[in-house]
């Protein structure tokens, strides 16, 4: 049936027809062509919708730019280790690009001086268990810690004996930044938190490091920002998963200078600490010798300098 008077007088000059629909056409059943017709038709609609939505996501977030740019750096950095097979998720991707290759560290506990108690005992409780996990497979007590705190005054070499743990015993270091798990979109710091670990885990054996970790997990308070604690919630909760899993070879190692400052949740999952003091006068002469090392010293008396 077709529209009649001038309503159909209008639309004519267009080339345009109504027709009308009975209700009857309704109640028939559909062909297997017109069921086979709609779903094509909402599949393609629904496809369309969500591209869309996702460029109009992608044009209005101001981060796209910083994103893409470190998803590439963190796929260069990925092949730069020898890592393949490996998928990984956005946030993942996000994290990645703060992985250090332990090859392209040229630290080395050479390069330390003054601190040999400090490096024996991380040798024995750190490296040994990590590079040979055969012979402690079957011990609970004798696993690599999970959490290690290097704590003192600035300028001692903390970073520097964190970074040399990792060169020594092999494992991917993951040089955490508390910026890099703040983002303005709900929701988003948990999933970042979630992917430091998940990340971690893939390319174990592995170190998460954070520096200045007192302005990261310090104290909490009423007064903290909802996100913030849940983040921390979230960050506590997937450390506490790595206990759960004896084979894991993930380590968590912080840094600072204000240990009172920390959480003593924080403090419990950290059973390992290192104080790094001051040099003594012994340990600065060692020092001062491990500096002067290629220099022509060859009339030089150490033991004349009073430091």
């Amino acid at each position: 049936m077709r529209l009649v008077g001038p309503l159909a007088a209008a639309l004519l000059p267009w080339g345009l027809t109504i027709k009308m629909v009975h209700a009857e056409a309704f109640s028939r059943p559909l062909s297997r062509n017109e069921v086979v017709g709609l779903i094509f038709r909402l599949t393609i609609f629904g496809a369309v919708t969500y591209f869309t939505i996702k460029w109009m996501v992608d044009a209005i977030d101001p981060t796209r730019k910083q994103k893409v740019e470190a998803q590439k750096q963190a796929e260069k950095l990925m092949k730069q280790i020898g890592v393949k097979n490996v998928k990984l998720s956005e946030y993942e991707m996000s994290i990645a690009a703060h992985l250090v290759d332990p090859l392209n560290m040229h630290v080395t506990w050479s390069d330390i001086a003054g601190l040999d108690d400090v490096i024996t005992d991380l040798k024995d409780t750190v490296i040994l268990p990590i590079k040979k996990k055969h012979l402690f497979e079957n011990s609970r007590l004798l696993q690599p810690p999970k959490g290690v705190l290097l704590y003192g005054p600035p300028g001692c070499g903390k970073t520097l004996i964190a970074k040399a743990t990792a060169k020594e015993a092999g494992c991917r270091f993951i040089n955490l930044q508390p910026s890099t798990l703040t983002d303005k979109w709900y929701g988003e710091s948990q999933k970042l938190a979630a992917a430091v670990f998940s990340l971690a885990i893939k390319l174990q054996p592995s170190i998460i490091f954070i520096d200045e970790i007192d302005s990261f997990l310090r104290n909490r308070s009423s007064s903290d920002h909802e996100a913030t604690a849940m983040m921390k919630a979230q960050f506590m909760s997937l450390w506490d998963g790595l206990d759960t899993d004896h084979s894991c070879q993930v380590i968590v190692m912080g840094a600072t200078n204000r240990p009172q400052d920390l959480d003593s949740a924080i403090m419990r999952r950290m059973p390992t600490r290192f104080h790094i003091n001051q040099p003594a006068l012994k340990q600065r002469e060692a020092i001062l010798k491990l500096i002067l090392k290629n220099e022509n010293m060859a009339l030089f008396l150490y033991k004349q300098i009073r430091m």
